[in-house]
């Protein structure tokens, strides 16, 4: 497959060069695009030829559930049997947003995009190019992350390109992901709101929108939600999550980097250092970005500080742990 190229500036998206785009997705094609999150592989979600289409071109099983992207909010009745009162609240107040909300799916939406359950998710991004994109295509686009699957999602058009040419028909060229780290996803099928997936919509929002909430169904045997139940994040050097920085002493060897906030570049010594910034809000933008870049550099093991269980850091660790398959120093 040939893939072809828009380059489209996020500031100010050129409807007419987007057009090409849209009419690929209503043709049952495949598009990369931008989101604040990170890169997503995008279908009709009523296409059920096309859905199938994201699996094979990302390796990914079928058994793990897509994301739908709307581009108003009113177009979540398309997806959705029902929408209680708290989703509602949630969704006026972190959509358009790195927010998933998990519902009851209408019938007439393939069960494919669902991994045969009985939800749906759905998200309204804020970026403008996704959401202009979802808008001139008339449908819901299923979009998981636009990478090879078990690798870290892309935030860059780069990382993009090397994973999706050739397997996809075309990708759009937005620049960087602001936010870095996929959406929060949170099950509202309930009387709590349950975070499947922490994000940049952290609990203590959610709480305080809903009065309520709750982390769970981590390790759930069905996934309601993407990156719940296969290996994810990681880059083919070896990754070791770092709980105590203070006293970490990186080892003696060839080919080690490593991940952290800038006031710790000390602790590299004489090996690659790789800066998260200042924040949580730094390291998350960042980190994808610098996993992929260390298999780029030729590092064999990456040292990536653990930040705490709070707010955008909770997110962070969620990714970091999976990506070093749980192997804390």
């Amino acid at each position: 497959m040939k893939t072809t190229y828009i380059k489209i500036n996020p500031t100010a998206p050129d409807e007419a060069a987007l057009k090409e785009a849209a009419e690929c997705i209503k043709r049952g094609g495949l598009v990369a695009f931008p989101t604040e999150t990170v890169y997503g592989l995008g279908a009709d979600s009523f296409n059920e030829a096309a859905v199938k289409k994201i699996y094979i071109a990302k390796g990914r099983p079928s058994d793990n559930p897509l994301i739908s992207h709307i581009a108003h909010i009113d177009e979540v009745s398309r997806l959705a049997e029902f929408v209680p009162e708290d989703a509602k609240k949630l969704m006026e107040a972190y959509w358009g947003g790195p927010l998933t909300i998990i519902l009851k799916r209408k019938a007439g939406v393939p069960g494919i995009v669902s991994a045969g359950l009985d939800t749906v998710s759905v998200r309204m991004p804020s970026h403008s190019v996704a959401n202009t994109l979802i808008r001139l295509s008339g449908t819901a686009i299923a979009a998981p992350s636009a990478n090879l699957s078990g690798s870290p999602s892309p935030t860059t058009f780069e990382h993009c390109k090397k994973d999706m040419d050739g397997r996809v028909d075309i990708i759009i060229d937005g620049g960087e992901c602001s936010i870095g780290v996929e959406s929060t996803v949170v099950d509202m099928t309930g009387e709590i709101p349950v975070i499947l997936r922490p994000g940049a919509v952290t609990l203590e929002d959610i709480i305080s929108v809903c009065g309520k909430g709750m982390f769970g169904g981590e390790y759930a045997d069905a996934p309601k939600c993407p990156g719940m139940k296969y290996v994810h994040y990681s880059p083919d050097a070896e990754v070791f999550a770092v709980g105590d920085i203070d006293n970490f002493e990186m080892p003696p060897e060839e080919g080690a980097a490593l991940i952290a906030y800038d006031k710790y570049a000390h602790k590299a010594k004489n090996y690659k250092f790789y800066s998260a910034g200042s924040s949580d809000s730094d390291y998350a933008a960042r980190l994808f970005y610098l996993l992929r870049k260390a298999d780029e550099d030729g590092i064999k093991t990456v040292y990536a500080l653990l930040p705490e269980n709070k707010g955008m850091g909770t997110a962070i660790r969620n990714r970091l742990l999976k990506s070093a398959g749980g192997r804390v120093i």
